[in-house]
């Protein structure tokens, strides 16, 4: 039996080494940076299918762009950039981000401290997944990745209110959708 150490690599040898087109390189920046990554997508598109193969496409132009890399911030965050527009492309295309829902106002606010005990990250994650498209993509560039409404609109080619109409929106359902998850998780005490 063969025993082999994998030598940790840093960001700066990476991109050397797929500037050289070295496949060791490539699949050290997949290996890196695609579960991060998918996990972007997938707070953009609701089908994992979709999001996997948007993943995969975003990597590959981040191959071909790597030359435009200024070392200026993070890698991560430059490969984040590409992933999201990647997505928004993705979403244009589709139309699909243009659906509305309309939401009527939240009868009381919910207690978020009790429901932070309460509901776990990947239930938060549950939620903003099932909003509609556009509130989805306007409440992750938003709230999420630190857009402004001025970046939004100008990414997503819609007018700044339509973005601060969508987040008002997001924020809206979301806050329904968490009520309705505390009266469940209260029953659910009442009932043991």
């Amino acid at each position: 039996m063969r025993l082999t150490i994998k030598k940790s690599i840093n960001d700066e040898e990476i991109i050397a080494g797929c500037l050289k087109s070295k496949r060791e390189d490539q699949h050290a920046l997949y290996e890196k940076y695609s579960a991060k990554m998918l996990g972007v997508c997938c707070r953009y598109l609701k089908n994992p299918e979709e999001a996997e193969d948007l993943m995969i496409s975003s990597i590959m132009k981040v191959f071909e762009k790597l030359e435009q890399y200024k070392a200026e911030g993070s890698f991560e965050g430059w490969i984040r950039r590409i992933v999201i527009n990647e997505c928004l492309t993705h979403l244009r295309k589709n139309k699909s981000m243009y659906m509305a829902v309309d939401v009527e106002n939240a009868e009381r606010e919910p207690d978020y401290k009790l429901l932070s005990d309460r509901l776990v990250e990947e239930d938060m994650i549950n939620l903003i997944q099932g909003l509609p498209d556009g509130y989805r993509t306007v409440f992750n560039l938003y709230a999420i990745e630190g857009y402004s409404h001025k970046e939004i609109a100008e990414n997503l080619g819609i007018n700044i209110n339509t973005s601060k109409s969508q987040l008002s929106r997001a924020r809206a359902l979301l806050q329904l959708r968490l009520i309705e998850a505390e009266k469940i998780v209260d029953q659910k005490i009442v009932d043991q």
